[in-house]
């Protein structure tokens, strides 16, 4: 295994039609925008979807949702001590670098992204963090969305014996059309630390291309959103030839209409980088 020793970013172009992408908790579970009507789906749930695809790639993954769990552990302190070689280090004393070590050999997302360590108790507590080398950032849309509300309703009944009748259940909201930009970045000095290495770089580059795969649900219904373009520039040297903000705003994503309903009415330009030419991949 190679670690990897040059710097990477990339930029992912996604679209969103009749679909929440990012239900904000806090207000109703509506899309989320910020305060200029922009669309935005935060990093953690980027990261998420990553997880999931790398779990169905069969990697290793720590932080695992319960509704995709791959073992029968119900915690994360359970699956850390799962392992038995982080369950002796959870023992000792002084043993954060060694007990990072393990746990970014024993699962992909951990050596990514990074992962908090905090488990109380007398013989067997813990308190470690992981610097992660992958960032990802909050993915934002090209122009303010527009977001459509329905109320939705039962006809039947929950439980016998009572009159059938139609009962208003809630609120359900979509962004009828949308297109976002991604961008994030690897670092080659966090990567040393976690032994993040090329060939994990090479799977993180085919998740982002099938980023929305088996991640239906009713508020992203299949096909409702979608990875159209995929740029992945690697450097040639550990701090790269340009900095990561200037690498993101080589890519412009604008609509050739004042009204656009689909990603063909958006044209996408490159501002060419002298010696630092992206890998371009289209979404599958």
């Amino acid at each position: 295994m190679n670690v990897l020793d040059h710097k990477i970013d990339f930029t992912v172009i996604l679209s969103v039609s009749k679909a929440n992408p990012n239900g904000d908790p806090l207000n109703g579970n509506r899309p989320r925008q910020n305060y200029d009507g922009y669309g935005e789906i935060s990093d953690v749930a980027i990261k998420r979807k990553i997880r999931n695809r790398l779990q169905d790639m069969g990697e290793s993954i720590f932080v695992q949702s319960n509704d995709r769990r791959s073992d029968s552990y119900e915690s994360l302190r359970d699956r850390a001590e799962g392992n038995e070689e982080l369950k002796k280090l959870m023992k000792g004393k002084g043993m954060g670098n060694q007990f990072a070590q393990e746990a970014c050999a024993a699962w992909m997302d951990v050596r990514s992204f990074g992962q908090v360590f905090a488990f109380k108790g007398e013989k067997s507590g813990v308190s470690i963090g992981v610097r992660g080398p992958v960032s990802i950032h909050t993915a934002t849309s090209v122009a303010p969305i527009d977001v459509t509300s329905m109320q939705i309703t039962k006809s039947v009944n929950s439980e016998s014996g009572k009159e059938r009748g139609s009962d208003t259940m809630g609120m359900k909201h979509r962004v009828d059309h949308g297109v976002y930009v991604l961008n994030g970045s690897i670092n080659t000095q966090l990567a040393e630390k976690t032994n993040f290495t090329k060939e994990d770089a090479e799977k993180l580059k085919q998740v982002l291309v099938t980023l929305f795969e088996n991640d239906a649900s009713s508020a992203r219904p299949e096909g409702s959103m979608e990875v159209h373009k995929v740029y992945w520039w690697e450097h040639s040297s550990k701090l790269g030839q340009y900095s990561s903000a200037k690498v993101h705003r080589s890519i412009s994503v604008k609509s050739m209409t004042d009204e656009p309903k689909d990603f063909s009415d958006y044209e996408i330009h490159v501002a060419p980088l002298d010696g630092l030419e992206p890998e371009v991949l289209d979404g599958l």
